[in-house]
């Protein structure tokens, strides 16, 4: 028999977890059917003995358990075992597991009523973190994003706007996106599914109960993607989705986030650039940005702007910092050393409450924002429809999440 839902769970070497794993999934509330899709990736720990021994105990329970796998010397990959899952697998809808983190007991029942009122979207959760302190701005991120923000920040990040141990789902729309990409250990599969997911015009919806512990440690596959490779998706995407609008724009930051991204380019996109602009005056002086590295004859020199003398659209690189401070903030240039101003660089900015917000995904953006670092929020699309008090800066503070400030734009 069918059934309703089928729980993925891709495994590899995953003895000290996979017990407790497989335990939230015997003590679900969903009043459906279910069924635990196991695709064991080559582990050479006890954990093909921990999943035969669980089996019992779920089928007693009325949950159908499939195993699959396999015992080369080496793993397939992450995605390799999810496509593997799901294929053997067969519920009308799909709920995403990690063999290292736990379900809360209303997971598939709430998710599951949140995926057949929202048939073409990725239906994701809110995540308590262990440990607690690890990843403090990433998680206040994936877990305060409005609903609009699910969209809005598409670009933003290291990875999509639900994260893929949340992601539920029917089978339908996983056939017409999927199936994840098979490269193995160092390919960010699931950034590589979500943009094919809103290429295809899938939505993205979140419930906003903490409905997973998201376990933080070493061995996490995630670990294994370079922020290198993450960027230049990131790159491709805002090319294919967002620089197409525009027959020119200006990069924000003459820094070197504003140089990597120019350089990041291809070369029909760098030809789009008509200016940097900055705050800093040291950069501005120098009056121009010569990349030595391109073949074209004379090379390129793109002119330094103050802001002021900008014009949009704009593509934003800033770097973010976390300030501890209870409430998003936003930066603006401040004409002298007010209470609560802070000094970064050569340049002063007094902090200000969040504004509303006006980004979307779809239509005519002027403005795209790239944030660097590692694990940082970075890239989004906001779009201002009114003109921009003089002194201030671009960004929209909300879209920004979390305690967190902009720093000077140099970076």
């Amino acid at each position: 028999m069918q059934a309703h839902v089928s729980i993925i769970l891709p495994v590899h070497n995953a003895e000290p977890w996979l017990d407790e794993c497989l335990r939230s999934v015997l003590q679900q509330d969903f009043e459906g059917t279910m069924e635990l899709s196991v695709f064991n990736d080559a582990s050479k720990d006890k954990s093909g003995a921990i999943i035969e021994k669980w089996r019992v105990k779920l089928e007693d329970s009325g949950v159908h358990v499939i195993i699959g796998g396999h015992d080369s010397l080496s793993p397939r990959g992450v995605g390799y075992s999810k496509n593997q899952a799901v294929a053997q697998s067969s519920g009308s809808y799909l709920c995403f597991l990690d063999s290292d983190d736990v379900m809360m007991p209303q997971r598939v029942r709430l998710q599951h009523q949140a995926a057949v009122q929202h048939p073409s979207s990725i239906i994701g959760c809110r995540v308590r973190r262990d440990p607690p302190n690890s990843t403090e701005r990433y998680t206040r991120w994936i877990n305060q994003l409005t609903p609009e923000q699910l969209l809005t920040q598409v670009f933003t990040a290291n990875g999509p706007t639900v994260i893929m141990p949340t992601w539920f789902c029917s089978r339908a729309w996983f056939s017409h996106v999927g199936p994840f990409d098979e490269g193995g250990q160092g390919v960010p599969e699931d950034l590589l599914f979500f943009y094919e997911h809103l290429r295809k015009g899938g939505g993205v919806v979140r419930v906003d109960q903490s409905l997973l512990l998201y376990r933080y440690h070493p061995r996490a596959a995630t670990h294994s993607v370079l922020e290198t490779t993450i960027w230049t998706h990131r790159v491709r995407f805002l090319e294919e989705q967002a620089l197409p609008r525009w027959a020119a724009f200006t990069i924000w930051n003459a820094g070197k986030q504003g140089r990597r991204l120019y350089r990041s380019l291809t070369a029909a996109s760098q030809r789009k650039v008509v200016a940097f602009c900055d705050v800093d005056e040291n950069k501005i002086r120098k009056g121009f940005y010569c990349h030595e590295d391109s073949q074209e004859r004379p090379k390129p020199r793109i002119p330094i702007l103050h802001f002021r003398a900008a014009r949009p659209p704009f593509v934003i690189c800033v770097k973010l910092v976390d300030t501890g401070h209870p409430q998003p903030l936003a930066l603006e240039e401040a004409p002298q050393w007010p209470p609560g101003a802070r000094r970064d660089g050569t340049e002063l900015y007094l902090l200000l409450p969040p504004g509303p917000h006006r980004g979307r995904l779809r239509g005519q953006p002027e403005v795209v924002a790239l944030a660097g670092g590692p694990g940082l929020p970075s890239l989004q699309l906001t779009d201002p429809r009114q003109r921009l008090p003089e002194a201030t800066c671009s960004l929209h503070p909300q879209c920004i999440p979390g305690q967190q400030e902009l720093r000077e734009l140099q970076a």
